[in-house]
């Protein structure tokens, strides 16, 4: 839900019930000076009323299809209520607007007196609770954002820590690797030196062998 359109509606609500009122009571008024000057105030404010309906309809139709829709169906509602509000301007405007309203209030009486206000408090008090409604899912919202903001920082520090234990442990598998690559070459070394001794080992035993045949063949053969 958009606070944007959240506040026009508020100013709205609020503006409707007070023009409703000002309606009523300029309509029994016989000093056309007061009349006059009530007259001029419920036009102005009818006029406020119409740029806070064209505000909410472009703020509506700025949103996303889900909202808006919701949104749109609600402005449907308060375009209604303000025709009939240009409507009732219209009537205590007219010429017969005194006569008709003494005889609506004689035939009325005062039962359909209280049956307006309580139709306004009423209005007022759904207008309210809309509102309400409204705001406590602004609140839901706002506390799932800042559960959510709260859980993404804490997955972005344990992925740093593991980052740090990778980083960590990369090391010291480079240190393993040139520890590996330093005893291979020691190894090989070893591998030279000994396949040389034993190369110089057999051609010792080799020479050794031939002596003794050498020595056996002369005690043998001249003696």
């Amino acid at each position: 839900m958009s606070e944007v359109f959240e506040g026009y509606e508020r100013q709205y609500c609020e503006l409707s019930a007070n023009l409703s009122r000002k309606c009523n009571s300029t309509a029994v008024l016989t000093d056309q000076e007061q009349k006059q000057q009530k007259l001029s105030e419920i036009k102005s404010g009818i006029d406020d009323a119409d740029v806070l309906i064209r505000k909410m309809d472009l703020e509506a139709r700025s949103l996303q299809p889900s909202v808006k829709a919701v949104l749109l169906a609600k402005l449907r509602e308060y375009k209604a209520d303000l025709n009939q509000l240009k409507k009732e301007l219209k009537r205590i405007t007219s010429p017969n607007a005194n006569q008709a309203a003494r005889e609506d209030l004689l035939e009325a009486g005062t039962a359909d007196v209280h049956g307006a206000t309580a139709d306004q408090r009423e209005r007022l008090a759904m207008s309210v609770e809309r509102l309400s409604e409204s705001s406590d899912r602004i609140s839901e919202s706002r506390r799932t954002i800042l559960e959510t903001e709260e859980l993404g920082v804490s997955i972005l520090q344990d992925l740093h820590q593991q980052r740090e234990t990778l980083l960590h442990s990369h090391k010291k598998l480079h240190g393993v690797d040139d520890a590996i690559d330093k005893s291979k070459r020691v190894l090989t070394a070893m591998s030279r030196r000994m396949s040389k001794h034993k190369w110089i080992i057999g051609s010792t035993i080799g020479v050794l062998i031939f002596v003794i045949l050498l020595i056996l063949y002369f005690k043998l053969f001249h003696s």
